[in-house]
């Protein structure tokens, strides 16, 4: 011991220390502990370091916590280390953090009150624990309920489940769903659901019981304890419900914040209704019983809705209108009795004032007088031996004994309710055992407690005592069947303290005595309690400051009691002369309210006895044997004898016990107070059952899963062939202390710690193993590093090196050739620059030289010129001078004038540009752009135009100089006169130098112009550009505009495409679903079908059993011609009615009653459903009327519309046939991707919907025969039934009766028949009716049909060609009024028509040319058949053989001759032989031996060949009798043989091969693609069975049903083991500790189920359905169908299974799924979707292995688990164990991102996946390439007598 203490008190331990607050609190040590130490040194979780003083005394230590890995465990008692702070932790965290309400605590389930509604009680939740051990799932209510219910049937043992907890922990509630549970596991024996009435019971219960206190609003102040009974096949067949110890005193008083009983309120809220202003009720505050407390409204409870749920509670269980009135004037007159004032008169008497009006209300509701009530309220009468006397009472003796009364009537009528409730839940079946579930107060402690609480607690003694000594029971069972040496556990007994008050001179019975004396007191009985016990008893105390209270140790605390009210609640006595009053009362209800209960009547007005049904008996108190004993038994006395009475019945049963926990006192959901939570857990038991548990060896553990925990602390010399053994001698040296463990006979029991102590030394070694196996890795990790470095160092030189060397190399090269390219370039760069030296000299020279030149010759010109204007000028001015001079004034003159006009023409010019240029500057660019070229065009003329004046002023101003100078020398010759002249000479070269500084100066304005010119066109050409940039803008505008339209464009086609594709598979779900519906409807019916079988039986066997050997047979009815008629079930439905003519001889008229009910009911339905066929039928005939008038009536009016409409409708053709037109070529193109091509699934679709609503066309015609024929079949029934049941027969049997009994019986029975005939006539009009309605629908079809006969007949006299076109014409012409109706009603829908119309019209098309191949083969058919039949005309002429002579001579025929050549493929058969055919080829034909010796679908072959047969004969009876004998058949033998997955999977085989038959030899093109010539040969030929292909397709869906219940019958039981359970990778995940509800052991033992062996069952069912020749198609779909199985109980069993959620239980799913996935790929199935069903539980396996920590794992979580449901996600996060210590619980943060994240999905909120659900079934045609006239008939079949055709 001081080893193990040392060893786990060390540094780093984790210990629990007491808290004020918190209750505990964690810490852990900074250092170790050693002995003799005085104080621990603790650091808490929030930092603090404290040192923790132990004991001196006792030296106890603080208890140790347990390690993470034990933290939420289902059971408690799992934990290592048992003690109060370790559950309370428990609890919390499971609570909190996980969101679990419910643990197991041994035997005990303890629920916590969430105060928040959670979907864990649907019916999938139900159905995934039923059927499950109790220790396998997670806890729950269902799983206590399944239990019990488990036990009651295996045990033939009665079950309790006792409900327990303080007000306001939920115990109501999980009373309730425990109920339910088992009306929805057992289903219920009769009419109505036992549960609704239960349930409907609560809200009257409440009402009358329940009441608000200051803990709880809806508080019930009254225990019961309700049975429920069952059969013999365990179905719920009523209930009883017996109550316990009401809390009379709070109809008088209520404390404050509390109210009087939740009626009272309602009723006074209720008051201004009109019903009850009789009762003269206002408002509770005007009561004395209901203003006590001072509250008298409950936040968000509406009282007055309350009442309506009370009143129609009360009608539902029978309690009619005038009873219900009559309960609430009782209930108001108790309030106007409690404001009766009485006053006194003296000191010893009182007195009511005349004329109370309370007291009169009163009076008046109850029916007494006012003088007798008035006298006896304030009088009581003493009687002694000679002489009655009459004693006046005090005021506050007559108030007292007003307030009993008043308890005393609300008492009773809270019985009378009880009674009636019981009453409605009887039921007059035996009953074979029963489930008592009890719901009862739990220990109370008050401030103030009373006599009430003191029962309360006396009977949780009680209780509790009887739970002490369940536990310790099985716990001694428990030691002694493992063998282990058996000692007394000391565990609390609380039999001391039940002494104390109920053994003799106890408290009740000093009470009792008290009550007797005649002065007797609370005072005197306190005294009596202080001498009797004080001294004697530990358990009883006195307070120290009071003299009227006394103390009671109790099992869970102490409790005060204030001995005040004692003494009077005790006695509960009520003056006998007001009870006379009270049964004299004018009021009926009151008055049964105080008889007995055998004188009570029924409130339904039936009187007790004379009904059908019968009541169960109510074992009576033995206080109520007598009138006068009734009053005078103590309220202590009645309670302990109810009390005996319910323990009694509690031992008689196995008990299982709930204990309910209310977490906190505010109702918050999911917040915890410990405080609150342990005083709970102390006062229900809990901890003392873990006391009793760690008092002995709580953990157990079995040798196997030992052995695989702790493997890892052994050696390898350890591990022996034995493994009990190993466990053994490996103990022995781990733990030193014997003691501590004991070895059982299948398990190894340990103390308390030892566990803990085990798993910390697994942890070590795991953690030694651990660092060994990183410092390897560490070690080989670095080495790897290091010689990966040193790799790459050597690499890395090798190519720096060879980089080096290369690079040297280039470099070398790189300077060689740099210096011959500079050598080069040197020489070039001097040879050009000596090039461009010389070539300047040279230009220089040449140029100085040049110009050298010119100046010389330009000198010597000047010169030459100079001499020669010297002597021309002197001449020409000598010669000229007046005529030059004058000519010269006149030139000059104009000169100036010219120049002054160009200056005024220049100006107006730029006037007229400037003008014209903002003129047109408005008019758009490309004219001011051409403008302005123009105008530059102009000026640059005109610049043109003035050079060439001035070079032609210039030439004639040198020619004028030229002259001149002649002149100038003529006129030297006159020199003298040009001496005169000089001054005039001078004023001339003035003017010439004025002259030329004009010219200078036009030539600058010249200068400027261009420049101006230049500018300009510079600024136009910078416009152009910026008109072409805008261009080019606009452009590239233009040009994304329209990639904007393309890539819009490509958005729209896409969406389109998506926008089909959804709605294409839209409308494929939509599909789905309705075959999922037909599917299950069809379900539905075979079930009927099933369960009126059984009815059919049992009513036989009854009738057998009541007289046998005197069942009654028409002579006049044969079954044989029937039973093989299509309307066989009619027959069968009238030999039922005959059966029950004779059944009801010995059974009760209430079962033939409701039968008849049920029967009825039915008819109702259907009937109903005709109804509304016909009304829509009617509605769609109106509607079309409606139009037509329409129509008509707005034809006069429209007549010069006609030719527009007629114009708009050709156009409206051509546009049809235009869109039929693209619609072909669209199909054709699609044909490469195959989605509009004619073999594609889409057309497949389009097409079969066409082909569907043709073919019900048809088969509502014959619906229409067949109705009818069965009408006149159902009359002539009736009418033989009325000629059997004449009344002179009846007459005549009952003269002859004698027996008064038997003769009573046949009358009863005589008036049922009666009564049967009156509704056979009711239901003979109602036929009536319907044959009326068909023969009109049957005269609208014939009217249609002849129609349609004379289109054709019109379409026959036309030739071929044109006969198509007319039909197409005429189809069009109907389709387009139809479009032009629709589009005047709704242009949507006309759109829609639209496109229907196009694909009808393209079926429509090719129907046609399908027709038109069809009518020519035919006929060439009918040629060659023409032939066939000369040719055997004259044949048969030639060698016919009479029936006689074949009947004379029998030997012949078999000598005749057969040619093989001959046989077509047929099998004739006798029609007396047909029996024998169905028998040996369906019901006694043995699966097993033709799947292995003969062909797939051999019987399917056979029964075909005979129908074609009968075809061939065209022999309707023959073939109508064999496919109705065929289905029937194959109906009996499956439900004789349908858990037999060979029998089923072969029939279903056999059911499509023969389906696949009627459709390949129809005769149908579509299903003759595939046919050779000879098999089209053998197609029928008389008869259309289309109907009966509908028939035999549902009974394929029936078959294929039962296949999917079979194997997953045989299945399920392998599920969880093989793919939860079972470690298919061992090792990989731990065992953990169990507790005492053992889970399934992982360990694979002998018997338990692996992967290998669904593996196998998968591969056994997979051979079986090919060995029988099932469709590869409808092998995938239940393939499909079985994963979905395995992948939704795998997952759901999961989702509720905390121990499964771990890491490495994630990847054993993995592996699982990998080989199911690889079983597939084996098997060629990858593709049938069976892998997508596995995606939800593979994704849930992935989320148990991926991280969960930070926001990017909870992004990558919600990315992942798609196929999860928000729910499933978060429930697996919260389960979410660690096996091992090296793992991480998920966090509450973490699971909230979660939440918030999935916040925005639209899903289901259900957690659990449907396992009940199946997919619609299809059965895709599948021809037989097989030729019927090879098929070989075996001799084993014994169907010689089939003859081959």
């Amino acid at each position: 011991m001081n080893r193990e203490l040392e060893y786990m008190f060390v540094q780093c331990a984790r210990v629990w220390i007491p808290d004020a607050e918190e209750v505990w609190k964690s810490a852990e040590l900074t250092k170790d502990y050693k002995n003799g130490d005085a104080s621990l040194h603790l650091m808490l979780e929030d930092g603090t370091n404290i040192d923790h003083k132990l004991d001196p005394k006792t030296k106890n230590l603080p208890y140790l916590r347990n390690p993470d890995i034990l933290v939420g465990e289902n059971d408690l008692t799992a934990l290592s280390y048992l003690h109060e702070p370790a559950v309370l932790h428990n609890l919390k965290v499971r609570f909190i953090d996980s969101k679990l309400i419910y643990t197991y605590c041994g035997i005990v389930l303890v629920a916590i009150n969430p105060y928040e509604t959670l979907p864990i009680y649907g019916t999938d939740i139900i159905n995934a624990y039923s059927g499950q051990n109790m220790g396998d799932m997670d806890p729950h209510i269902f799983a206590v309920a399944e239990e019990a219910y488990k036990q009651m049937a295996r045990d033939e043992r009665n079950q309790s489940i006792i409900v327990s907890g303080e007000s306001g922990a939920g115990k109501t509630v999980s009373a309730k769903y425990a109920m339910r549970y088992f009306a929805t596991v057992s289903g219920s024996a009769s009419e109505a659901n036992v549960e609704d009435k239960v349930l409907a019971s609560n809200p009257i219960m409440e009402a009358i019981g329940n009441a608000k206190t200051t803990r709880n609003d809806n508080s019930s102040r009254f225990g019961k304890y309700i049975e429920i009974g069952f059969d013999t096949r365990y179905r719920i067949i009523g209930a009883n419900m017996r109550t316990y110890l009401l809390e009379k005193s709070r109809v008088v008083f209520q404390a404050d914040e509390e109210r009087n009983y939740h009626i009272f309120y309602q009723l006074c809220a209720s008051a201004h209704l009109p019903e009850f202003k009789n009762l003269r009720l206002s408002s509770a505050n005007d009561f004395l019983y209901t203003r006590q407390g001072r509250s008298p409204v409950i936040d968000g409870v509406d009282d007055t809705k309350e009442l309506c749920t009370t009143r129609n509670a009360f009608t539902l269980l029978g309690i009619n209108e005038s009873y219900q009135m009559g309960l609430f004037q009782v209930l108001a007159a108790i309030l106007h009795l409690g404001n009766v004032e009485i006053k006194d008169r003296d000191s010893d008497s009182s007195l009511i004032p005349p004329n109370n009006r309370h007291l009169t209300a009163f009076c008046e509701l109850v029916g007494v007088t006012y003088q007798d009530m008035a006298q006896w309220l304030c009088h009581r009468k003493l009687k002694t031996a000679t002489e009655t006397y009459v004693k006046p009472l005090p005021r506050l003796q007559a108030t007292n004994a007003r307030d009993a009364l008043s308890k005393h009537i609300y008492a009773k009528l809270f019985n009378w309710i009880v009674e009636h409730v019981n009453k409605a839940l009887i039921t007059n079946v035996k009953q074979h055992s029963f489930i008592g579930v009890l719901d009862i107060y739990g220990f109370e402690t008050f401030e103030i407690n009373s006599f009430e609480q003191f029962c309360i607690n006396y009977a949780n003694e009680k209780l509790q005592q009887q739970f002490n000594m369940h536990v310790f029971k099985l716990e001694q069972e428990e030691y002694m069947k493992e063998q282990i040496p058996w000692t007394l556990i000391d565990f609390y007994d609380n039999q001391p303290c039940i002494n104390l008050i109920e053994a003799k001179m106890g408290i009740l019975d000093l009470l009792d005595e008290e009550c007797k004396m005649p002065k007797g007191s609370d005072d005197s009985w306190a005294q009596k309690l202080y001498n009797t016990h004080l001294k004697t008893c530990s358990l009883f105390e006195k307070p120290r400051m009071s003299n009227r209270a006394f103390i009671i140790q109790h099992f869970a605390d102490k409790v005060e009691y204030q001995c005040d009210g004692f003494l009077e609640k005790n006695k509960d006595t009520v003056n006998e002369e007001q009870i006379n009053v009270m049964k004299a009362s004018k009021f009926d209800l009151l008055v049964e309210l105080f008889q007995d209960e055998e004188k009570a009547t029924s409130p339904t007005g039936q009187v007790p006895g004379t009904g059908g049904r019968t009541r169960l008996s109510i074992k009576p108190d033995k206080g109520r044997d007598t009138k006068s004993k009734e009053h005078k038994k103590t309220v202590g006395c009645q309670f302990r004898n109810s009390l005996q009475m319910l323990m009694e019945t509690l031992n008689a049963t196995t008990p299982h016990y709930v204990r309910c926990i209310k977490p906190n006192d505010f109702k918050l959901a999911f917040s915890f107070d410990p405080k609150r939570a342990v005083q709970q857990l102390r006062a229900c038991g809990v901890l003392e059952t873990i006391r009793i548990s760690a008092a002995g060896f709580p953990s157990r553990w079995t040798y196997q899963e030992f052995f695989s925990r702790y493997r890892v602390l052994m050696k390898q010399k350890d591990v022996l062939p034995d493994k009990k053994l190993t466990c053994r001698n490996v103990l022995e040296k781990l733990v030193q202390d014997q003691d501590k463990y004991q070895f059982g006979k299948t398990k190894i029991f340990f103390r308390a710690g030892q566990v803990a102590y085990l798993e910390k030394l697994r942890a070590d070694k795991l953690r030694a193993a651990c660092i060994r196996i990183q410092k390897t890795i560490r070690c080989w990790l670095a080495r790897k590093k290091y010689l990966r470095k040193r790799c790459a160092a050597i690499t890395i030189q090798r190519f720096t090196r060879g980089y080096q060397a290369r690079c040297l190399a280039k470099f070398m090269r790189r300077t060689q050739a740099a210096t011959i390219i500079q050598k080069y370039q040197r020489m070039y760069v001097e040879k050009r620059r000596y090039r461009q030296k010389q070539a300047a000299a040279l230009a220089m020279q040449t140029i100085l030289r040049a110009y050298m030149a010119r100046q010389k010759y330009q000198a010597l010109l000047r010169e030459a010129k100079a001499v020669i204007i010297q002597k021309r000028i002197r001449g020409w001015l000598a010669r000229c001078w007046y005529k030059r001079c004058l000519h010269s004034i006149v030139y000059l003159q104009c000169c100036i004038r010219r120049m002054r006009a160009k200056r005024e023409l220049k100006k107006l010019k730029i006037e007229a540009r400037s003008v014209e240029h903002f003129k047109k500057l408005n008019k758009g660019m490309e004219n001011k752009i051409m403008q302005l070229q123009r105008k530059i065009d102009e000026q640059s003329k005109e610049n043109r135009t003035i050079n060439d004046r001035l070079v032609g002023l210039e030439s004639s101003y040198t020619a004028e100089s030229e002259r001149m100078r002649g002149e100038l020398g003529r006129l030297r010759g006159v020199e003298e006169d040009a001496k005169n002249k000089a001054n005039q000479v001078s004023s001339l070269l003035e003017e010439l130098e004025r002259l030329k500084k004009e010219l200078s100066a036009t030539q600058q304005e010249k200068k400027t112009i261009e420049d101006w010119a230049q500018k300009y066109r510079d600024e136009m050409e910078k416009m152009v550009s910026e008109l072409k940039d805008q261009n080019g803008l606009l452009k590239k505008e233009k040009d994304d505009l329209n990639r904007s339209i393309q890539e819009q464009s490509q958005q729209m086609t896409e969406k389109m495409t998506r926008a089909i594709a959804q709605e294409t598979q839209q409308l494929e779900t939509d599909l789905n679903e309705e075959r999922s519906r037909y599917q299950n409807l069809l379900t539905e019916h075979l079930r009927l079908e099933e369960k009126y079988d059984d009815l059919k039986e049992e009513m036989a066997l009854s009738s057998n059993v009541s007289k046998p050997g005197h069942k009654r047979t028409d002579s006049t009815h044969s079954s044989n011609e029937s039973e093989y008629t299509y309307n066989s079930e009619y027959a069968e439905l009238e030999d039922g009615s005959r059966a029950r003519e004779d059944v009801t001889r010995g059974i009760d008229t209430s079962l033939t009653l409701k039968l008849q009910k049920r029967l009825t009911e039915l008819e109702q339905e259907k009937q109903s459903l005709r109804n509304e066929l016909e009304n829509k039928e009617e509605q769609f005939q109106r509607a079309r009327a409606r139009d037509d008038e329409e129509f008509k009536k707005a034809r006069g009016a429209e007549l010069e519309y006609e030719s527009l409409k007629r114009q708009e409708l050709e156009s409206e053709n051509k546009k049809l046939k235009h869109d039929l037109a693209e619609m072909r070529q669209s199909l054709l193109g699609n044909a490469a991707t195959g989605a509009g091509a004619p073999g594609s699934p889409a057309y497949k679709v389009l097409l079969d919907q066409l082909n569907a609503s043709c073919e019900e066309l048809e088969v509502r015609k014959e619906e229409v025969l067949i109705l009818r024929s069965q009408l006149v079949s159902q009359k002539e029934a009736m009418h033989h039934k009325e000629t059997m049941t004449e009344p002179s027969v009846y007459a005549a049997d009952v003269s002859k009766l004698k027996d008064a009994e038997v003769k009573q019986a046949y009358v009863g029975l005589k008036d049922t028949n009666r009564l049967l005939e009156q509704q056979l006539q009711t239901q003979r009009r109602t036929y009536d009716n319907e044959v009326e309605a068909l023969r009109g629908e049957l005269q609208n079809v014939k009217e249609e049909n002849n129609r349609q006969q004379q289109l054709l007949a019109q379409n026959l006299q036309l030739p071929p060609e044109a006969r198509i076109e007319a039909s197409l014409q005429h189809e069009i012409t109907r389709l387009t009024n139809e479009n032009l109706e629709l589009m005047a009603e709704d242009p949507t829908a006309s759109r829609e028509a639209r496109v229907i119309i196009l694909r009808r019209m393209v079926d429509l098309m090719e129907q046609l040319e399908k027709q038109d191949r069809t009518i020519r083969k035919l006929k060439k058919q009918l040629k060659v058949y023409s032939k066939r039949i000369g040719e055997m005309g004259a044949g048969q002429t030639e060698g016919q053989t009479s029936p006689g002579q074949m009947v004379d001579e029998p030997i012949h025929p078999v000598n005749i001759p057969r040619r093989e050549k001959d046989f077509q493929g047929m099998l004739e058969y006798k029609k007396e032989d047909e029996l024998k055919l169905v028998k040996n080829l369906i019901l006694e034909l043995k699966p097993r031996g033709v799947a292995v010796n003969l062909i797939p679908g051999l019987p399917a072959y056979i029964l075909f060949m005979c129908l074609r047969h009968a075809d061939y004969v065209n022999d309707d009876q023959k073939v109508r009798t064999l496919l109705t004998s065929t289905i029937n058949s194959i109906k009996k033998i499956l439900k004789k043989r349908g858990d037999d997955f060979e029998t089923v999977s072969f029939w279903l085989a056999n059911t499509c091969r023969f389906l696949h038959c009627l459709k390949q030899y129809s005769g149908d093109e579509q299903f003759m693609k595939h046919n050779t010539s000879r098999q089209n040969e053998h197609c029928l030929s008389n008869f259309d069975l289309a109907e009966y292909r509908q028939v035999i397709s549902d009974l394929a869906i029936q078959i294929y049903q039962q296949l999917i219940k079979c194997m997953e019958n045989i299945l399920q039981p392998m599920i969880v083991s093989g793919m939860l359970e079972h470690e298919t990778i061992q090792g990989v995940s731990g065992v953990k500790p169990t507790g005492l509800r053992k889970r399934t052991s992982s360990i694979a033992d002998e018997g338990t189920y692996t992967l290998d062996s669904i593996l196998r069952q998968l591969s056994a069912f997979h051979s079986t359905m090919c060995q029988h020749g099932t469709d590869p198609e409808l092998i995938k779909q239940v393939v499909k169908q079985q994963f979905y199985i395995i992948g939704a109980v795998t997952l759901n069993n999961l989702l509720l299974r905390k121990d499964m959620c771990s890491w490495s239980k994630g990847m054993q799913i993995r592996y699982n799924v990998s080989q199911l996935e690889e079983w597939l790929r084996d098997k060629g199935l990858m593709t049938c979707g069976a892998k997508e069903t596995l995606e939800p539980l593979i994704q849930a396996a992935q989320l148990l292995q991926v991280k969960k920590k930070t926001d990017e794992d909870a992004e990558a979580i919600c990315s992942m688990c798609l196929a999860l449901t928000t729910a499933q996600i978060v429930k697996v996060l919260n389960l979410y164990t660690p096996v091992n210590e090296f793992e991480e619980r998920v966090s509450v943060a973490f699971i909230r991102t979660i939440q918030t994240r999935l916040r925005d999905r639209c899903e289901s909120p259900q957690l659990l996946m449907d396992t009940k659900m199946i997919y619609p079934v299809t059965f895709p045609f599948n021809p037989s390439s097989l030729a019927l006239e090879t098929i070989q008939i075996p001799g084993s079949l014994n169907l010689a007598f089939l003859t081959r055709v």
